[in-house]
């Protein structure tokens, strides 16, 4: 693995707390060689920041989607490069 890696941050809105959400994702994450978190966040939205390779982040992201699409509204994603930050996959 180089220095950097593919990261995303991703924001879902809509029926995403107390649904279960974190949890999914976090066993979702278990089938991929990603690491991040997932989090709910004060105005409602679920924040999930995951790295790896570029494939396995959008082989996972997909999967979320997939998994979730009932809960999902919307949908804000961010992606880019950076050094490795994390350590296995989390609930926060």
């Amino acid at each position: 693995m180089g220095a950097e890696i593919h990261h995303e941050v991703i924001h879902y809105t809509g029926h995403v707390q107390g649904v279960g959400f974190r949890y999914t994702t976090t066993q979702v994450a278990k089938e991929f060689e990603v690491c991040g978190y997932v989090s709910n966040l004060a105005d409602g939205r679920v924040l999930l920041e995951v790295e790896g390779q570029r494939n396995e982040v959008k082989a996972f992201t997909a999967a979320v989607a997939e998994r979730l699409h009932g809960y999902i509204r919307k949908t804000e994603q961010k992606e880019g490069t950076r050094s490795p930050s994390f350590t296995g996959f989390t609930i926060k």
